[in-house]
C-alpha cells in the first residue's frame, strides 16, 4: 500500500522537481516568513501597523496581478516562477533594515507585493498544469509534507541566527536559500500561455470564492497568530523558533494521510472533519493566549490542521484550474480572491487591536471564513463531477 502511494506522487518527474523547488523555497519561507511579523514587531512597528503593512502588500498584489498575463504570454510560466523566487530573495535583506514605520518598511511592502504577485500566481498555475488530477491529493500531500519537514529545521536556525548572528547576516542567508530554490526549476519544462482563452476568467470565479474564504482564514493562521504567539512567548526569537519547530514535527505526515484519502473519493467526508478541526484550532489558540505552554500546544495542533486543510482545499482548486480554459488566467482571478479576503480580514483585525480588543478575541475572526469554506468545499466534493480532459494552457 505504501509503495503504491509513493508511486502515485513520485512517478511524475516534473512534479518531483517542482516539489524539490518548493522544499528549498519552504526552507526560506518557514524561517523568514514565519518570523516576518514577529521581527517587524521587534523592530518597533506596533502590532496594528504590522497587520496594515501586510494588508498593503496584499492590496499591492491585487493591483499588480493583471500585469501577470501579458508577462506570462511573453515569457512562459516557468520563467516567471524563477523570476518571482529571485525577487522574493530580496525581501529578507530589506526586512533586516526595517526600524519602525518608515522608508525601510515602505520599500519592503513594495518589493513584497511585486515578488509575491509574480511567484504565487505563476507557481499555482504551473503546479496545476504539471500535476495529475487523479493523484492530486497525493502530490499536494507530498509537497506539504516536505514543507513541514524543512519547517522543523528552519525556525530553529532562524531563532538561533537572529540571536547570535544578528538580523543582517541571518536574513541575507535566508535570501540566498530562496534564490537557490529556483535551480530545480531549470529541469522542468516551460509552459506557454495561450494568447486567447474565452471563458477563462468566468471559470475562475469558483476559485475566487475558495481563495477569498481561504484568505480570511489565512489572515489568522499566517499573520495574526504568529504575532500573538510571539507576544505570549515573551518576544523571544529562540523560544518562538522552538515552538514553530515543534509544530512542524506534529504536521509532517498529516497531509500525506489525508491526500491519499481524498484521492480515494472521500473528499466530501474530509471537508466536514477538516473544517471542524480548523475551527477548533482557532478556538484553542484563542483560549491559550497568555499561557506559553498552552500556546505552544495550540500552535502544534494548528500545524496538523493546516497540513490536512491544504490538500482538501488545493485538490479542488488545482483540479478546477486544470479543467479551466486557461490555468494562468484562472489563478490570476483566484489569487485576487485571496488578496481581497486576507487584506479585508487584516484590516478588521488591525482596527480591533487599535481600539483595544484583546488578541484572544481577534483570533476568532477567521471562524467566519471557516464557515464559508465549509459550505464551498462541501458543494464541490458533494457534486463529484467527473474530470474533464486536460486543458491547453
Amino acid at each position: 500500500m505504501l509503495e503504491a502511494a509513493a508511486m502515485a506522487f513520485f512517478r511524475n518527474d516534473q512534479v518531483n522537481w517542482l516539489n524539490l523547488h518548493y522544499g528549498i523555497h519552504a526552507l526560506a519561507i518557514s524561517g523568514g516568513s514565519v518570523f516576518f511579523g514577529a521581527f517587524l514587531l521587534h523592530a518597533g512597528v506596533p502590532a496594528p501597523a504590522v497587520l496594515l503593512a501586510i494588508a498593503a502588500i496584499l492590496a499591492g498584489r491585487f493591483v499588480l496581478r493583471p500585469w501577470i498575463l501579458p508577462l506570462a504570454r511573453r515569457l512562459g510560466l516557468r520563467t516567471l516562477v524563477i523570476v518571482g523566487a529571485v525577487l522574493a530573495a530580496g525581501e529578507y535583506p530589506l526586512l533586516a533594515r526595517v526600524h519602525g514605520v518608515g522608508p525601510g518598511l515602505y520599500a519592503l511592502v513594495a518589493l513584497s507585493s511585486l515578488a509575491d504577485t509574480i511567484y504565487w500566481t505563476c507557481y499555482h498555475a504551473y503546479f496545476a498544469a504539471l500535476g495529475d488530477a487523479e493523484h492530486r491529493g497525493h502530490q499536494i500531500g507530498a509537497r506539504e509534507a516536505i514543507a513541514a519537514l524543512v519547517g522543523i529545521i528552519s525556525p530553529l536556525a532562524m531563532g538561533w541566527g537572529l540571536n547570535t548572528l544578528g538580523p543582517d547576516i541571518t536574513f541575507w542567508i535566508t535570501g540566498l536559500v530562496m534564490a537557490v530554490s529556483a535551480l530545480p526549476l531549470l529541469a522542468t519544462p516551460e509552459v506557454v500561455v495561450l494568447a486567447e482563452a474565452p471563458g477563462a476568467m468566468a471559470a475562475g470565479w469558483a476559485g475566487v470564492r475558495f481563495f477569498a474564504a481561504d484568505g480570511w482564514i489565512g489572515s489568522g493562521v499566517n499573520f495574526v497568530w504568529p504575532i500573538a504567539l510571539f507576544v505570549t512567548l515573551g518576544k523571544s526569537f529562540t523560544v518562538f523558533g522552538v515552538a514553530m519547530a515543534l509544530a512542524a514535527v506534529a504536521g509532517a505526515v498529516s497531509g500525506l494521510v489525508l491526500g491519499r484519502w481524498i484521492d480515494r473519493g472521500h473528499g466530501a467526508k474530509a471537508v466536514w472533519g477538516v473544517t471542524a478541526c480548523v475551527a477548533l484550532a482557532f478556538v484553542f489558540r484563542s483560549v491559550s493566549m497568555g499561557n506559553p505552554i498552552a500556546a505552544t500546544l495550540a500552535n502544534a495542533a494548528g500545524m496538523v490542521v493546516t497540513a490536512i486543510y491544504v490538500p482538501t482545499l488545493m485538490t479542488a482548486v488545482y483540479n478546477l484550474a486544470q479543467r479551466s480554459p486557461c490555468p494562468v488566467r484562472f489563478h490570476i482571478a483566484t489569487e485576487g480572491g485571496y488578496d481581497a479576503g486576507c487584506s479585508a480580514a487584516l484590516i478588521c483585525a488591525a482596527g480591533l487591536l487599535w481600539i483595544g480588543v484583546p488578541f484572544a478575541l481577534v483570533l476568532l475572526l477567521p471562524l467566519a471564513g471557516v464557515a464559508a469554506q465549509t459550505w464551498l468545499l462541501s458543494r464541490y466534493y458533494g457534486a463529484e463531477a467527473p474530470l474533464k480532459p486536460l486543458a491547453t494552457i
